[in-house]
C-alpha cells in the first residue's frame, strides 16, 4: 500500500478516535518523509486543536490536519515573480538523475506559451550526452540553445546565453546546470563561480535582469531531497524548488520540510514526461492530496 493510501486508510474510518491515534499518526508522518521533528510538532498541534474544538471523530479532525499542512507551506507565484522581468535568467540546479534538464525544457515551452522568448543554455557540460539532450529539446520545440563544447566553462555557458539575451535575441535564458554529487567540493566551486560571474554582469546598470534559482528535486528520494537542497542552498542561495517524478509512488512530505526548515517554497510540480506536465505549485491541493482528501 503506497502512502497515499495508508493516510486515507488512517483517517478513513467511523466513531471515536482511538487510544494512540495521534502517535500512530506521528509514525505515519515520518514515514511520509516529514522528518521526526516537523511530526511531533504538526501533531502537537493538531492535538490542541482537537481538545480546544472537541473534536473526536477523524473526518473533522482530517480537514484541521489538512490546513494545518497549507499553513505551513511557502507560496511563490512563478508567472508574478517574472512578470515585468526583461530579460530573465532562471538557473536550474541539482544532482544528476532528478530530471533538470527536462524541467528546462518544459519551462522554456511553458513560458514560450504565455508570451517569453526563451533562451535555453546547455551549462552541464559535464555530464557524458547533457548538451545534446537539451539541443535535441530545443529542436522539437524550435527554441534556440547555447552550447559550447562539452568539458566546457559551464559560466561562460550561461554568460553567453546572456549575452545573446541583452543583445536581443530572447527575454528569458533557462539554465541546465551540472550536478556531480560524487564530487561535491568541485559542484559547489562551480556553482558558485556560476553565481559570481552572473552576480558581477546582471549588476550592471545598463543590463540589470533578475536572476532567480531553483532546486530540482525528485519527488521519490525522501528525506535525501533534503539534504541535497541543504548542500545547494549553501552554496548558492536559492528562491525555490521544483519537485519532479510527482505521481502516485511519491510521499512528498519532504515538500514541508523544505519549508519549515530551509524557507524554500515549492514553485512547481512535474508529474509526467510530456512538455505541459509541469504545473505551479498549489499547496492547497498538494496538503489536501497529502492528508488523503482528494
Amino acid at each position: 500500500m503506497g502512502f497515499a493510501a495508508k493516510i486515507k486508510d488512517f483517517f478513513g474510518f467511523t466513531g471515536p478516535l482511538p487510544e494512540g491515534f495521534f502517535d500512530d499518526l506521528e509514525d505515519l508522518l515520518v514515514e511520509g518523509d516529514l522528518g521526526p521533528g516537523l511530526a511531533v510538532k504538526l501533531v502537537g498541534r493538531l492535538q490542541e486543536l482537537s481538545k480546544k474544538e472537541k473534536i473526536t471523530e477523524p473526518g473533522p479532525l482530517r480537514e484541521r490536519f489538512a490546513k494545518l499542512l497549507e499553513d505551513g507551506l511557502k507560496v511563490l507565484d512563478p508567472d508574478t515573480l517574472l512578470k515585468g522581468e526583461s530579460p530573465a535568467l532562471i538557473l536550474l540546479l541539482g544532482v544528476n538523475g532528478t530530471g533538470k534538464t527536462t524541467t528546462a525544457a518544459k519551462l522554456a515551452a511553458r513560458y514560450r506559451a504565455r508570451g517569453r522568448n526563451p533562451i535555453l543554455a546547455a551549462a552541464d557540460t559535464f555530464r557524458a550526452g547533457a548538451v545534446d539532450q537539451l539541443k535535441i529539446h530545443g529542436q522539437r520545440l524550435k527554441i534556440r540553445v547555447v552550447a559550447h563544447r562539452q568539458g566546457g566553462d559551464p559560466a561562460a555557458v550561461v554568460y553567453d546565453a546572456m549575452e545573446a539575451a541583452l543583445a536581443g535575441g530572447g527575454d528569458l535564458v533557462i539554465a541546465d546546470t551540472a550536478g556531480r554529487m560524487h564530487t561535491r567540493t568541485a559542484l559547489v566551486e562551480e556553482l558558485k563561480k556560476i553565481d559570481r560571474v552572473l552576480e558581477t554582469r546582471l549588476k550592471k546598470p545598463e543590463t540589470a535582469a533578475r536572476c532567480i534559482k531553483w532546486l530540482v528535486l525528485d519527488a521519490t528520494t525522501g528525506r535525501n531531497a533534503l539534504a541535497q537542497a541543504e548542500i545547494f542552498h549553501g552554496a548558492v542561495p536559492l528562491d525555490g524548488v521544483i519537485l519532479t517524478k510527482y505521481d502516485s509512488g511519491a510521499r512528498g512530505g519532504v515538500v514541508f520540510s523544505l519549508s519549515e526548515e530551509l524557507k524554500l517554497p515549492t514553485v512547481f510540480i512535474c508529474d509526467g514526461e510530456g512538455y505541459e506536465h509541469i504545473r505551479p505549485f498549489d499547496p492547497a491541493a498538494f496538503a489536501e492530496r497529502f492528508a488523503g482528501r482528494n
